[in-house]
């Protein structure tokens, strides 16, 4: 006998198709929301690539040569490597991490991509080597502790790219 307030005992088969549809709907949500990150990525890559290509200045310099999306692989070494985009010039090598929005791992992930590049990229072994954190938004607990790394702080504000590298370190 059933109590008028309890709901009726579903059969194994209903409960088994919304358990069904509820994980498809969480898929369709998962892919959903990782296309937004994706977009929300490209949008700030395509800002700091361009915006990199039409200055082709870092720190003072003038660089000759801009790549991004570069990925090496080196199986003698057992590293590999990615960088979002890089300058280049006589004497020295810019590597720039781009992130729609800069978290402290990245700093770390920068920090490490340093030695890597050197050793993948031997003909660049006695360049300069600076780091940069491009993001479409810093909070300031990132910007303090890419200062305090010697990693210049790439951000946009209005439509203008700003590079605070006053701290900057050769790595």
């Amino acid at each position: 006998m059933r109590n008028e307030t309890s709901p009726p005992k579903a059969t194994f088969e209903s409960a088994w198709a919304l358990i069904q549809e509820n994980a498809q709907a969480i898929k369709a949500m998962q892919k959903e929301l990782g296309g937004i990150s994706n977009s929300n990525g490209a949008i700030a890559e395509s800002y700091f690539v361009n915006s990199f290509a039409n200055a082709m200045q870092f720190a003072g310099q003038e660089y000759d040569e801009i790549d991004y999306h570069i990925r090496k692989k080196n199986k003698k070494l057992n590293l590999q490597g990615e960088y979002d985009l890089v300058l280049y010039n006589c004497t020295s090598v810019v590597i720039i991490e781009v992130k729609y929005k800069a978290d402290l791992e990245d700093i770390g992930e920068l920090l490490e991509k340093a030695p890597i590049f050197k050793q993948l990229f031997p003909q660049y072994a006695n360049f300069d080597l600076y780091l940069g954190l491009a993001a479409l938004h810093f909070n300031k607990k990132v910007e303090k502790e890419s200062i305090k790394q010697g990693v210049a702080v790439i951000k946009q504000i209005g439509d203008a790219m700003v590079i605070n590298d006053a701290h900057l370190k050769v790595f």
